[in-house]
């Protein structure tokens, strides 16, 4: 009986359950229906998108965006590239980050500080666009995949998030148990921190796919081969010469170039957006548990 009391909600209760049901459902709807219209858009015609016909469901479905994006075989070597450098970045972030973290995280490390400081100097003044360019050029990087893919060797605000994990998450107890089995600093954080941080290993890794994925500004500075383009550079140029095929049709061509212009724009957002949606679910149990974990507590 008295549990069945405990148990019994009052009427504040669920007002404050039914708000926060309420507020969660039109969170979702707010972020998701800006998916779904880009959706539908791509594959409708942008005559009856410009005049806001569309809005829940395709009209006039045509995959003339998706057809010239297919097409092109600059796409297939721009995914290639990029597949590359989103393996080969996100591997060398992951081996740069890990052991400073856990290097930084070490209370034994008297100058862990400075160097902390000299790390966090870094987000907030850098050498500037010119003398880095310089510098890339000095060292015949320009234009080659090694730039794109070494550029950024580490993250700062990635490195804070990985070293607090390992400081607040990984017991002291266990490395001075390792210690006296006779364990060495690699052996400790091969053999017991790597496995233990396998939830912010994959917050890490989420956060530098989507930058190596979504890198644009450095590929169009330090880069200008076409061979070397990464998927973002390659789709720019397609959508740049359709927005100039459009623009110089006049009458009715022009009209219907600017339509196709703009379902293949639409056709861009989903072609470079898709692989990272596909991926994230995988690793969606994680990445709260690894912000969370590696978060500042007070």
């Amino acid at each position: 009986m008295n549990k069945a009391i405990g148990n019994r909600k009052t009427l504040s209760d669920r007002i404050f359950g039914f708000a926060i049901l309420a507020l969660s459902i039109l969170i979702f709807v707010i972020i998701l229906y800006p998916l779904w219209f880009i959706v539908i858009a791509s594959i409708s015609n942008s005559n009856l998108v410009n005049l806001g016909q569309v809005k829940f469901w395709p009209k006039d479905i045509r995959f003339y965006g998706y057809q010239q994006i297919i097409e092109d075989t600059r796409i297939w070597r721009g995914y290639l590239n990029t597949l590359i450098y989103v393996l080969a970045g996100t591997a060398l972030n992951m081996v740069v980050t890990m052991p400073a973290a856990y290097a930084l995280s070490r209370r034994g490390f008297k100058a862990r500080n400075k160097v902390m400081f000299y790390f966090v100097f870094t987000m907030f003044f850098s050498g500037g666009l010119v003398p880095t360019y310089m510098t890339i050029s000095s060292l015949n990087l320009i234009s080659t995949k090694t730039i794109l893919i070494i550029f950024v060797a580490v993250n700062t605000y990635n490195l804070i998030i990985a070293r607090t994990f390992i400081e607040n998450s990984i017991p002291e107890d266990l490395y001075e148990a390792a210690i006296l089995d006779g364990c060495s600093h690699f052996a400790y954080f091969t053999k017991v921190v790597v496995p233990l941080s396998k939830a912010v290993n994959s917050v890490l890794v989420l956060y530098y796919a989507v930058y190596h994925w979504n890198d644009y500004f450095n590929a169009l500075v330090y880069n200008s081969k076409q061979e070397n383009a990464p998927l973002q550079i390659v789709l720019r140029e397609i959508l740049l010469l359709n927005q100039a095929f459009a623009s110089g049709n006049g009458g009715v061509q022009g009209g219907y170039g600017q339509s196709s212009a703009d379902q293949v724009k639409y056709a861009v957002i989903i072609v470079s957006t898709l692989p990272i949606l596909c991926v994230y679910p995988f690793v969606q149990k994680y990445f709260e548990k690894g912000v969370m974990i590696g978060a500042v507590k007070g």
